[in-house]
């Protein structure tokens, strides 16, 4: 079983083949893969994806990345709203379940999909984290499912603190997220 330092290796050297980028070998399938990681090493993944980033992102490389923090955006929305000073109120006054409900309205999968789409021009890859502190507002599989339509040439790695293997979504290694059958294991375990 490879290390997470060691599978963290093999992403920048995937992302450069052209299948890779073209999505060949996929049978038309999407390019939608997830990199899933013990939640652990979560602070190691943030590291790495801002390496990755810096690398990618260098002048001479010929691939360009962005990188779409679920959470920053949650904050975003929410922020555009002018909600984030009306929280302990809106709690005290509704309480947690009412303000989650809210939340969920204000920040659908849909406004994220509009925001990435208004975002990702110039990009060939697209980097999704986040995903473990957004929930429960926003679940991931939810934002794949409506990203497809947006990102269907555009090659999209999801970093998920959790498990995935091919059909189901485990956040945490123990939160079934849901079921989600269009992704790819990026680096297998």
């Amino acid at each position: 079983m490879a290390t997470i330092e060691e599978r963290l290796d093999r992403i920048y050297e995937i992302i450069q083949t052209e299948e890779f980028m073209t999505n060949k070998g996929l049978g038309n399938e999407i390019g939608f893969y997830i990199f899933d990681y013990d939640p652990e090493d979560e602070m190691l993944v943030r590291a790495h994806i801002q390496a990755l980033k810096n690398r990618l992102n260098a002048p001479s490389s010929k691939r360009r990345v962005v990188e779409f923090d679920l959470y920053s955006i949650l904050l975003k929305i929410l922020e555009s709203e002018n909600l984030l000073t009306e929280f302990g109120s809106l709690e005290a006054e509704y309480g947690s379940e009412y303000l989650l409900e809210a939340v969920r309205d204000i920040a659908s999968p849909e406004v994220y999909v509009q925001f990435i789409e208004s975002q990702v021009e110039g990009y060939d890859l697209v980097f999704l984290t986040g995903v473990g502190r957004v929930w429960p507002v926003v679940r991931s599989h939810t934002v794949l499912n409506n990203l497809h339509h947006v990102l269907d040439k555009t090659p999209v790695i999801m970093f998920f603190p959790g498990r995935y293997d091919g059909t189901e979504l485990r956040l945490f290694g123990r939160i079934k997220d849901d079921n989600y059958y269009r992704a790819f294991s990026l680096v297998p375990r």
